[in-house]
């Protein structure tokens, strides 16, 4: 698809990638400068394009600690970043318009439908008011409750700071914080963790599903789409939160530290924050061979489409699980809440989980010869490291601060592919928008299995 009009000839998906690529520059540029750091001095340009290109993909991978090398000025270009990359650059540009009551042009909502990742061109209209409306509330109403927590240890201003980063991280997804080992420290602190996960869980929800939700009473009536997200990301919460409870032997390395209530408070944060949340109250190191595959398993799968949230995401899930269901019955439709799902958006779901496994394999298999595994892990410390990053998670065995420069290049690829989207970038890179042929072979079947 291209935009209308002669005079412009950019394919929306290069219009999306090459305005994420140069909020990168541009964010990695102002990292740079020695009003960024603590110390006053310039940060290397590959530690600067790393953080804004984790910044801006919502991840949370750094390879520099934000809150010990980034001043007030870098952190607060880091958090705009998060926002613009959370809610998509193309939102912000249509911000002027709903404030002025204007109509939004044909081409600016077809470039916001790519960036969102709606399916109709009709939801961009209808979703946007919601989009910017309810995320700015949502982020207001979490600043305001962690501002609650945070005051009293920090004072009226670095409290203020600190509520607003750290509500915006986690609606965002992001995995950004200012405590300097994400929430290692505030274990303890049962009211944080949780309003933590409320905002990571409402930001991995998805934009047209809150839109359903808030309509609700008034129309009576869910979406095939709400309905598959929310089944899917509830059985996922609950089911991670049990297989969680039942691998880490409700978190036996907290005994000595937490109450049992708290102890099952961070359990249920193992399952919430792999939704490529990125903030963590236990170390991995420390969590099971068990517990770290299941973490793997949640961060592929991610959060809702059309969120702040990576992944192949919840629907996709749902659906291939349907529609495995469907094939062992011998049930020729793949059906869901009184609706069948068309032959397109299957066929869309197992190519987006292909090209995804292929992508990782191919990443993993670099960055086990570019990158040094200690002595104490196996595969799996590069696999996460590289699972986090395309999922944009921003979760790590420890690997991101020791990346070779091919090791940051590769992680960097992985979160931009990520959070623009492999189907965005190909497009991009492969150019395809190749004709349709004006005939077809004949069909013949292969053995399978």
């Amino acid at each position: 698809m291209q935009i209308p009009g002669k005079q412009h000839r950019m394919p929306l998906p290069k219009i999306l990638t090459l305005g994420f690529l140069a909020l990168i520059l541009l964010g990695g540029l102002l990292l740079m400068l020695p009003l960024a750091t603590q110390e006053h001095h310039s940060t290397p340009f590959i530690d600067a394009i790393f953080t804004a290109t984790s910044a801006t993909c919502i991840t949370g991978l750094t390879t520099v600690n934000t809150a010990a090398h980034w001043s007030l000025f870098g952190q607060s270009v880091i958090l705009i970043m998060i926002e613009i990359g959370g809610l998509g650059f193309m939102t912000f540009s249509v911000l002027p318009f709903i404030l002025l009551k204007r109509r939004v042009d044909l081409t600016t909502r077809l470039l916001i439908k790519e960036s969102l990742n709606f399916e109709k061109l009709a939801d961009v209209n209808s979703v946007m008011k919601y989009v910017i409306g309810l995320s700015l509330a949502i982020q207001t109403l979490g600043a305001a409750l962690l501002f609650i927590d945070f005051y009293p240890r920090y004072g009226l201003a670095r409290g203020l700071f600190m509520s607003v980063f750290h509500a915006v991280s986690a609606f965002c997804n992001a995995g950004f914080d200012l405590f300097g080992n994400s929430l290692e420290s505030q274990a303890n602190d049962p009211y944080l963790i949780l309003v933590i996960s409320a905002l990571v869980i409402a930001g991995g929800l998805g934009f047209l599903v809150w839109r359903d939700l808030l309509l609700f009473k008034r129309r009576r009536r869910l979406s095939l789409h709400t309905k598959l997200a929310l089944s899917t990301t509830g059985v996922l919460l609950v089911g991670g939160f049990i297989l969680f409870l039942l691998t880490e032997d409700n978190l036996a390395v907290m005994a000595a530290q937490v109450s049992p209530g708290k102890r099952l408070v961070n359990t249920f944060f193992l399952a919430v924050t792999p939704r490529t949340a990125g903030i963590t109250t236990i170390p991995y190191s420390q969590i099971s061979i068990a517990g770290i595959l299941l973490t793997i398993v949640l961060m592929f799968i991610g959060g809702t489409p059309g969120s702040t949230a990576g992944g192949i995401k919840t629907t996709t899930l749902g659906l291939l699980t349907l529609q495995s269901w469907a094939v062992l019955r011998g049930n020729r439709d793949v059906e869901f809440g009184h609706r069948r799902f068309s032959d397109q958006n299957i066929l869309r779901a197992l190519m987006l989980v292909f090209l995804c496994l292929v992508l990782v394999i191919v990443a993993g298999l670099i960055l086990t010869i570019t990158e040094t595994i200690p002595e104490r892990y196996g595969l799996e410390y590069i696999i996460f490291e590289v699972i986090s990053a395309f999922s944009t998670a921003g979760m790590t065995m420890g690997l991101t601060p020791h990346l070779t420069i091919i090791g940051k290049l590769i992680i960097m690829l992985l979160m931009f592919l990520g959070r623009v989207g492999v189907y965005t970038v190909m497009f991009t890179v492969l150019n395809a928008s190749h004709p349709q042929k004006g005939y077809r072979y004949p069909a013949e079947n292969v053995m399978l299995g």
